[in-house]
């Protein structure tokens, strides 16, 4: 993303009269900020049905470029990622989610488009329960999935014990944060940020000098969704922000996955609820979710394919069927635009093909809307 697209991206995500969603929807009509900007005064020009409402919004852009010139200049000296909603690096699996933030500020190594994501949430009043259930599920995950991306929110409880246990296990881990990169919330999890830097990332979609308050943590709860193809809640009371995070995953079509605890537990009845509502599968151990998730397959494949075990095109296969399996061959996974351009197959006939494939057990479709050869 060029300086002047980052730039206006991050004009229009403060625009206060524009909400998450029509943000979304402003970039992918016009297809791109920049493009938003340039129609700021005449926005009726490009878009006829566009509001009076949504009209004067756009008119007053200007007066938020100061502040985004501040942040462009701050990221920049920073290391800062500024990753668009259109740019390659930008996480697949939530630009396909309806209120995905049109930027995000991402500090960091680790590639958030890896073959598997999970989400792992719950309470900050951890017990010793939760505490070894967090250890024993990443050291496992660490040992059948290795390059699994592990997500959660760094706050106290579950969010850190889950990111540490990635950290002492070798895995990349990412933390989704309620405020800007400029400060780490809690304190006393800075050391444990900067090791994450090293090893995974810490994001957000908010500015530097924003405070951590209670509906920033509500709102990065769908960030934290939308990364994974699935959500991991470990202890959690009735009430909290793990179910909000559980209940989004679900609206995402995410997987959702709890560990159950003893019935008189307070910080196990929101995951019990969960299982007993059908909200969430009940697993015990990291394998139950590799399992669930199908990622036995996927492993198998990734070793084969590093040791030079390459997968045949099937005989029975048409022209552009085989077109397909080709592009996907030597790649973890390809959104299907990418697949059309390698391919030169209409997107509309492209949908077809890949449906028969996957009905043949020859590719799969992942969660954001990737596919992989199995």
């Amino acid at each position: 993303m060029n300086t002047q697209e980052t730039l206006y991206a991050m004009a229009l995500s403060r625009a206060p009269r524009i909400n998450l969603i029509n943000q979304r929807l402003l970039v992918n009509a016009l297809g791109s900020a920049t493009a938003v900007f340039e129609h700021r005064h005449h926005i009726l020009d490009a878009l006829p049905d566009a509001s009076p409402a949504l009209a004067e919004a756009l008119a007053g852009l200007d007066t938020l470029l100061p502040r985004a010139e501040e942040e462009l200049e701050f990221a920049q000296k920073s290391h800062i990622q500024c990753l668009g909603i259109n740019d390659d690096a930008y996480p697949s699996r939530l630009r396909e989610c309806p209120d995905a933030p049109i930027l995000l500020y991402y500090l960091g190594q680790a590639n958030l488009n890896r073959l598997q994501v999970i989400s792992v949430v719950g309470t900050r009043h951890i017990t010793e329960y939760g505490k070894d259930l967090c250890r024993d599920f990443i050291r496992d995950l660490s040992q059948l999935c290795p390059d699994t991306l592990v997500v959660s929110g760094l706050a106290y409880g579950v969010d850190v014990h889950t990111h540490r246990a990635a950290l002492d296990n070798g895995m990349h881990t990412a933390g989704v944060l309620a405020h800007g990169l400029d400060q780490i919330y809690p304190r006393m999890h800075k050391q444990t940020a900067a090791q994450m830097v090293q090893q995974g990332g810490l994001i957000t979609e908010f500015m530097s000098r924003t405070n951590a308050d209670k509906r920033n943590f509500v709102q990065r709860n769908r960030i934290v969704a939308g990364l994974s193809d699935a959500v991991v809640v470990v202890e959690s009371a009735y009430k909290g922000g793990s179910l909000i995070t559980a209940e989004i995953a679900d609206s995402y079509h995410r997987e959702v996955f709890s560990f159950p605890g003893r019935t008189k537990d307070p910080y196990s009845a929101g995951c019990n609820q969960l299982i007993r509502s059908h909200k969430a599968q009940l697993i015990t151990c990291a394998e139950e979710l590799v399992q669930a998730l199908g990622w036995v397959q996927e492993e198998k494949r990734r070793k084969d394919l590093k040791n030079g075990i390459q997968q045949q095109l099937f005989p029975d296969l048409n022209e552009d069927e085989q077109k397909v399996v080709r592009s996907l061959q030597g790649s973890d996974s390809k959104q299907i635009n990418i697949i059309a351009i390698e391919t030169g197959i209409p997107i509309g006939m492209l949908s077809s093909i890949l449906f028969t494939l996957e009905m043949k057990g020859i590719i799969k479709m992942m969660n954001g809307g990737t596919y992989r050869l199995l």
